[in-house]
C-alpha cells in the first residue's frame, strides 16, 4: 500500500523533503512507517523525531494521520490504509 507523508517544519530538515510517498504492507501501522522513515534518514531522525528502539516520538514532535492527531486515535498502534495522509511535524512553541 502506498502512504503519502508530509514533513513539516523541522522534520523537513532532517528529510531535505517536504513529501513523498512510502510503500508498506498492507495493515501498517504508524510505527511500522516511522520506522521505516527512520531507517532511511539516519541517526539524526532518529535522534530528533522518533526512536524506533522505544517506539515513541520525541516530545516536541507530533504526527497526524488524515488530520487527526496520532495520541486521538491508536498512538503507535494506529493502522494504516492504501492512499491515507500522514503529517510529521514538530510542536510550535512560544510565549
Amino acid at each position: 500500500m502506498q502512504v503519502k507523508v508530509h514533513y513539516i517544519s523541522l522534520v523537513k530538515s532532517y528529510t531535505n523533503k517536504s513529501q513523498e510517498e512510502i510503500t508498506l504492507n498492507e495493515g501498517a501501522s504508524v510505527a511500522e512507517l516511522l520506522n521505516q522513515i527512520a531507517n532511511i534518514y539516519g541517526k539524526q531522525f532518529k535522534e530528533e523525531v522518533y526512536d524506533p528502539v522505544k517506539k515513541e516520538m520525541k516530545s516536541t514532535f507530533v504526527s497526524m494521520v488524515n488530520g487527526v492527531l496520532m495520541d486521538q486515535l491508536k498512538g503507535i498502534n494506529t493502522p494504516l490504509k492504501n492512499g491515507d495522509n500522514v503529517i510529521l511535524m514538530s510542536l510550535m512553541t512560544g510565549g
